[in-house]
């Protein structure tokens, strides 16, 4: 897939050829770093600007593993926020996860939660608003004209927008944009047949903050998010999405899941389990204890979520990672913890 992407934005190559933007370059050299969260977004633990670039990274040598870079770049998506935490995705990658037989598989919450409404113009100056798309499946997709992987699904989205017009509306909201005119070119460039809109900060606040592009939420006709794809996404499990919310025949399996942060981060006090914290060295009530603390103490990483919130928003927090190890130590060796705070206690009365 990933060397499909890198034809169609770079040129007949499967490689970054001369051509490529310094962004695209220097994007590439982001996502390598952290490829390991590829399928979920770009994660990273400093900002990148998207006019400033690192004169080392801009004057790497590219003749070697450039496909690769291309790959994961398109993979991975672009994040600008200045905070390190990104959605974890972890329902985007389950719903490209294949059956033993290979048979597809797509995912939709089990008990989908209403989508924030919104108010907003469009580049047209219309009104456009979440409600008015009532009674159509509705793609929600956040992107920037500057992020390669939001480019590259562009010609399927069109496509896709274009075979299911009267059941399907795609809203795209263009995020860390600060020229509309300049978006406005863009999209008339590219030939986008749907609607575009500058997302406000309420609307990024109301789905998350939306750390990595493109992050798209997938909305049935009820007005319920059903799906959250976070990074670059196959175009046919948008298709397979949409065909089984109208009742269509696909050639794949559906399944359902709780949300338990995947999705709204205010769920993640549902979660039993939390990306990267071992609960292994605690009984039943002690780990109900943790994930108690764990979802009313605050991370200090900077992102203003809860332990439990910041771990599900971004596995690759080495802050909460930590907090949370501390949690688990403490509830696991209590005495432990008691003894430390007497001799600190005896040393403050002195």
């Amino acid at each position: 897939m990933a060397s499909r992407y890198c034809a169609r934005i770079l040129g007949a190559r499967k490689t970054l050829a001369p051509h490529t933007t310094q962004e695209e370059r220097y994007c590439a050299e982001r996502c390598v770093i952290s490829f390991a969260h590829a399928r979920s977004g770009f994660r990273r633990n400093t900002a990148v600007p998207r006019l400033r670039y690192n004169q080392v990274a801009m004057n790497l040598k590219w003749q070697s593993g450039v496909a690769a870079l291309a790959a994961a770049t398109l993979l991975c998506g672009c994040a600008r926020t200045q905070t390190a935490h990104a959605d974890s995705g972890l329902a985007a990658e389950t719903s490209r996860a294949q059956t033993a037989q290979g048979e597809s598989v797509i995912q939709f919450v089990k008990n989908p939660g209403a989508a924030p409404g919104f108010q907003l113009n469009d580049l047209d100056g219309k009104p456009l608003s979440l409600g008015a798309a009532k009674g159509k499946i509705v793609l929600l997709n956040f992107w920037a004209t500057w992020c390669g992987p939001c480019r590259a699904e562009i010609p399927d989205l069109v496509d896709l927008q274009k075979r299911y017009a009267d059941k399907l509306e795609i809203i795209a909201l263009a995020t860390d944009e600060d020229d509309a005119d300049e978006v406005r070119r863009f999209v008339l460039e590219s030939g986008i047949n749907y609607r575009v809109a500058m997302i406000s900060e309420e609307v990024r606040r109301d789905y998350g903050g939306i750390a990595a592009l493109p992050t798209s939420f997938v909305i049935d006709a009820q007005g319920r998010i059903v799906q959250k794809h976070v990074g670059l996404n196959d175009p046919t499990i948008y298709e397979l999405e949409v065909r089984a919310m109208l009742g269509e025949p696909i050639d794949a399996k559906v399944e359902y899941f709780e949300d338990n942060g995947q999705i709204f981060l205010k769920n993640a006090e549902r979660a039993t389990e939390l990306p990267g914290v071992d609960f292994s060295k605690l009984d039943a009530k002690q780990k109900s204890a943790a994930l108690r603390r764990m979802n009313a103490e605050s991370c200090n990483c900077g992102c203003k979520l809860t332990l439990a919130q910041c771990r599900i928003n971004d596995s690759a927090c080495r802050v909460s990672l930590a907090l949370t190890a501390k949690v688990i130590s403490q509830i696991a060796h209590p005495g432990a913890t008691k003894a430390l705070a007497k001799p600190a206690a005896s040393e403050q009365q002195r």
